[in-house]
């Protein structure tokens, strides 16, 4: 049975629409500097967990000002069935709305030091990393998606100027790794972007120390952590 999620810290604005309403929420991590660049931390199916809570707080640890929006409203849940149902119910629209008034927030605060922001996300918000670096165009300078799946990989990469660093399983039962290829295919030859992908001897969500479907694998959850931190600090300025 859902819950509610303790993360929720910030307000910020998004466009109203006759299906949701004018602000979102999320979870806001600053570091002791009190400043740095901003990224963007996009939730699993799962909700916004203390998993993607520590993921905002690693990168505040690393010196970014990181911000992870919550996509359901307050409502997570550890069963996989009801994880399906919530992201099911949570329309792709509804999903770029959110993550646009968050990039219009994170580079609005004073303590952001980036003109750009860099976004990562897992599972469903892996496919909303690829989706919002497409459509907030030169507002993204670095998109990091994990094993990128559900409603919000766009079906056309046009738009996106962001490079990209892709990281994918080659044991992936929700996203075969002949897709991944594909799709890194597909985004080198119609954005022109800078794109990279890694594949790992791993399964789906290896990077989540959750482990709720059995697949975290930390040897390489590590390495595709500390590429991703790179990558971030190399391009998010």
């Amino acid at each position: 049975m859902s819950e509610q999620t303790p993360h929720q810290n910030t307000t910020f604005a998004i466009t109203p629409s006759a299906e949701g309403p004018s602000t979102g929420h999320g979870y806001l991590a600053v570091p002791e500097s009190g400043s740095g660049p901003g990224v963007i931390v996009i939730q699993e199916w799962w909700g916004l967990t203390d998993h993607i809570k520590d993921i905002a707080d690693r990168l505040s640890a690393a010196g970014f000002v990181a911000l992870a929006p919550d996509l359901y409203g307050g409502r997570i849940t550890h069963d996989g069935e009801e994880a399906g149902e919530m992201m099911s119910q949570l329309p792709a629209e509804k999903g770029a709305q959110l993550l646009a008034g968050a990039t219009d927030y994170l580079l609005g605060l004073d303590s952001v030091t980036s003109k750009t922001v860099g976004t990562i996300g897992f599972c469903m918000g892996g496919g909303f990393v690829l989706a919002m670096a497409a459509q907030q165009g030169d507002k993204v300078s670095a998109a990091v998606p994990f094993y990128g799946v559900g409603q919000g990989v766009p079906s056309s990469f046009t738009g996106l100027a962001a490079a990209v660093q892709g990281h994918y399983a080659e044991q992936d039962q929700n996203y075969p790794v002949e897709k991944a290829r594909e799709q890194e295919e597909q985004i080198r030859a119609e954005s022109g972007a800078d794109v990279t992908y890694f594949y790992y001897d791993a399964g789906h969500a290896f990077h989540n120390d959750e482990n709720l479907i059995g697949t975290y694998d930390p040897e390489k959850a590590q390495l595709a952590w500390d590429r991703a931190v790179t990558f971030l600090r190399d391009n998010v300025v």
